[in-house]
């Protein structure tokens, strides 16, 4: 069996689309936890910077991530990247060494 594949993403919009973005990113909670794969998927904003958004997230498999990243409801901020962000989106990836919770 394969381990459980962690991401953890970080999102800083321009100041200018901050409430657009955030509207985005939250209208992927629900349809992402849906997902076959999808063990967590949390949205989070830091306190001391309301543009910067972070996505923790654990996935049954790297195979599982790969297809949630083609799923059509992403689609409304990819195509709008440079639009609506002050920077890249960061992602870092983690292989899960200890065992779900729960």
């Amino acid at each position: 069996m394969t381990a459980p594949y962690t991401i953890i993403g970080t999102v800083v919009a321009k100041p200018e689309t901050r409430e657009e973005l955030q509207e985005i990113l939250s209208g992927f909670v629900a349809p992402t936890r849906a997902e076959e794969g999808c063990i967590n998927y949390d949205f989070h904003v830091d306190p001391a910077d309301p543009c910067v958004f972070m996505f923790y997230e654990n996935w049954r498999s790297k195979d599982d991530l790969d297809q949630h990243l083609a799923m059509p409801h992403l689609k409304p901020l990819f195509g709008r990247l440079d639009q609506l962000l002050a920077r890249p989106v960061e992602i870092r990836n983690y292989v899960m060494l200890s065992q779900i919770a729960g």
